[in-house]
């Protein structure tokens, strides 16, 4: 994974590709234009800044920018508040000496799991990078059997990306994908020396085209909530709520849950789902050309 000043660069840069002169309040001079987007002049003079300063910041050379400067570069992009604080993030970090170190593993309090299994709809509690850190036995019905995976493979994106079930089970996958994506890069900003989160990306971006382009987007995104249509192996299509919540005592714990509305037919589907054993993990597909995972091992 590329280092802060690169992914500020990039960033910057895929942000201002996006953005049309007229969206901006520009008028578009004649001619065939080089670049899609705004020029850095332009996004210059709309931030109120010298071309020379935007294109040091753009470069990830300019390490002692102003709060101030980096908000009216966000108003200059038309950022949202996300892209905004991942934009702060990015301006802000400084890679360790060591580079990547291995972050701690997270636990999810006994008293936690109780309550999961409590709970008669499908939850699991999702940690740093998508990591899967617990699910209840209707979460396992609707998804997968994470329980039974290798920890290392414990994880929602590569669940994703990895399992061809996962596009059979999400009628519209590719928008949940490129949420998962986009949340990962929510994630690297703050993040950015975790060496898990390092291993994870190269191993999408080596093993599924759509990860690797949709990376390269550098879209970010935080999922809070909304409807997900799926159209599982037994029960058929069901329309699901989903709420994220944060955990008081360790915020990058997410909690997640799938409710139905009363007296649907997706209701009823998941009391079928209630007696029905966890969906097996099935094998990892395998991608003509794709070589073996960074640590050698074939998947």
């Amino acid at each position: 994974m590329s280092g802060g000043n690169a992914d500020l660069r990039a960033f910057l840069w895929a942000r201002r590709a996006r953005l049309a002169p007229e969206q901006a309040g520009l008028s578009a001079r004649p001619g065939t234009r080089r670049v899609p987007g705004l020029r850095r002049e332009e996004v210059a003079r709309l931030a109120g800044v010298s071309t020379d300063y935007y294109i040091q910041l753009e470069r990830g050379h300019n390490l002692n920018v102003s709060e101030s400067v980096l908000k009216a570069v966000a108003r200059a992009l038309q950022l949202d508040e996300t892209e905004r604080s991942h934009l702060l993030a990015l301006a802000r970090f400084r890679r360790s000496p060591s580079g990547h170190q291995l972050m701690p593993a997270q636990r999810v309090r006994p008293s936690l799991r109780h309550t999961l299994d409590a709970l008669e709809v499908p939850a699991l509690v999702i940690g740093r990078r998508c990591d899967v850190l617990a699910t209840n036995a209707l979460a396992r019905a609707l998804f997968t059997d994470f329980d039974a995976l290798p920890p290392r493979r414990r994880n929602l994106a590569r669940f994703l990306f990895l399992d061809d079930a996962a596009r059979q089970l999400y009628l519209d996958w590719p928008e949940v994908a490129r949420s998962a994506v986009a949340s990962l890069h929510l994630y690297a900003g703050r993040n950015p020396d975790d060496a898990q989160l390092a291993e994870l990306v190269h191993e999408l971006s080596e093993r599924d085209p759509d990860f690797r382009r949709w990376w390269a987007d550098h879209d970010v995104h935080r999922h809070t909530y909304g409807a997900q249509r799926f159209h599982h192996p037994v029960v058929g299509e069901l329309i699901l709520n989903y709420e994220a919540f944060a955990h008081a005592a360790d915020s990058e714990q997410v909690l997640g849950l799938y409710t139905a509305e009363g007296g649907s037919r997706s209701e009823q589907a998941l009391r079928l789902l209630v007696n029905h054993p966890a969906i097996p993990t099935t094998a990892e597909h395998d991608r003509v050309g794709v070589g073996p995972a960074p640590d050698g091992r074939h998947l």
